[in-house]
């Protein structure tokens, strides 16, 4: 009989597929900003589950949400609709540019739908010869076999055998290399407005703006991947509101559900209506109690207070570690807008972000990496400024290690 006193770390080793490494340490509890391990020790999160929990763990109106919609109804499929899927996507369209919303699991799920609504707006509307999809080098777009191809890193797609066909990369920030392949043959270009897991990296606004005109003038789409850089992470309910830039499908997950998954694809009337009955589908997606926790995190998540107060923490947190860097001069730059922050090894440290991770754990603080060369940040957007001064002082603990002082 396995209870709770014999799980433990070694167990994952024996049931668990090993495509994951994970910590040593078995977290069991969250509150806030903080998260317990078996042992009881506490741990300062700065990664959020990858830039999920944007209330942290357990916050009041999530478990309110879950515990009201749980007495009522937990899940009925796509044959039947509900008032919770209803009430968020009438939310969601009213304060974005889209008309429509497609529920989902997760981002790769709301990637793949995009996508798949791109290529069929394109061959209905254009005929055949309208396939292609460009995306950028060091994107991410999800691990599903189509988003993991459209995605910019080969080593996450290579080795699975045949990868779909018509999609083409070329590299982020650089108009040139688009315009020269772009064609009336391109059905979308796909991007994300903030680089996250390529290394947390800042586009141009002219270069967006550039994008989007290339898409106008050759009759194709602009997906924005909005799964990490969506729903407050860089201080406005989505990052397309800061570029002047408005997509024609937008995709939501991550911090949409602040930690219960959920997804949304998000899109105009007239892209919409090519997804006739039949065409897609997901058994779970509007699930009520994703749909339910989302809307209490929407509701939180959608004021000034919560947006002014990421934009405020996002100074908080770059003070401090340009401070830490003054010390021990393993940064080139800390990038990135809002609270999805990187801190970019320079020459000396290259290709050593997770050991700062790994230091970071044994002080009591989590943070992530995003590829070899950056330490990432994506914490609660309510995290408080103590929370942040104590999990940057064991940070700082944790390079200290790393250097050797």
């Amino acid at each position: 009989m396995t209870d709770n006193k014999t799980v433990n770390r070694e167990m994952f080793n024996d049931v668990m597929v090993p495509n994951y490494n994970p910590a040593s340490m078995v977290p069991v509890k969250g509150e806030g900003a903080r998260v317990w391990d078996q042992k009881g020790r506490e741990y300062v999160d700065f990664a959020g589950g990858i830039a999920v929990n944007c209330l942290g763990h357990c916050h009041p109106a999530m478990v309110s949400a879950l515990q009201e919609q749980s007495q009522k109804l937990w899940h009925l499929s796509n044959v039947f609709t509900n008032e919770p899927a209803i009430r968020l996507a009438k939310k969601l369209t009213e304060v974005t540019f889209a008309d429509r919303v497609y529920y989902a699991n997760s981002g790769a799920e709301a990637n793949e739908a995009a996508l798949k609504l791109a290529r069929r707006w394109a061959i209905e509307k254009h005929g055949e010869h309208k396939q292609q999809i460009i995306a950028f080098t060091k994107g991410f777009h999800g691990r599903t076999f189509f988003t993991v191809t459209v995605g910019g890193q080969p080593a996450y797609s290579d080795g699975f055998g045949p990868k779909p066909g018509a999609i083409e990369h070329v590299d982020y920030n650089n108009i040139d290399a688009l315009k020269e392949l772009i064609s009336d043959k391109t059905c979308a270009v796909m991007m994300e407005p903030l680089q996250g897991e390529g290394g947390v990296v800042t586009p141009d606004v002219e270069f967006v703006k550039a994008v989007r005109e290339l898409c106008n003038e050759n009759d194709a789409l602009l997906i924005f991947d909005e799964v990490q850089t969506g729903f407050g992470r860089t201080g406005s309910l989505y990052a397309y509101e800061q570029l002047g830039v408005t997509p024609d499908i937008l995709t939501s997950a991550k911090a949409l559900g602040g930690g219960f998954p959920i997804g949304a694809m998000l899109t105009t009337t007239e892209i919409a209506e090519h997804l006739k009955p039949g065409t897609h589908g997901s058994t779970y997606g509007g699930n009520p109690l994703a749909c339910a926790v989302s809307e209490a995190v929407f509701d939180v998540v959608n004021t000034k207070e919560t947006l002014d107060g990421v934009k405020q923490r996002e100074q908080w947190f770059k003070e401090q570690l340009i401070a830490i860097n003054e010390k021990y001069n393993v940064f080139s730059e800390i990038r990135g807008q809002g609270l999805l922050l990187g801190a970019a090894m320079n020459e000396e440290y290259e290709g050593r972000a997770r050991d700062f991770l790994l230091a970071g754990q044994e002080h009591g603080v989590m943070v992530l990496i995003a590829g070899a060369n950056v330490v990432r940040f994506t914490p609660s957007l309510v995290i408080s400024e103590e929370d942040i001064k104590e999990g940057l002082q064991r940070f700082e603990k944790a390079v200290a290690q790393v250097v050797g002082q």
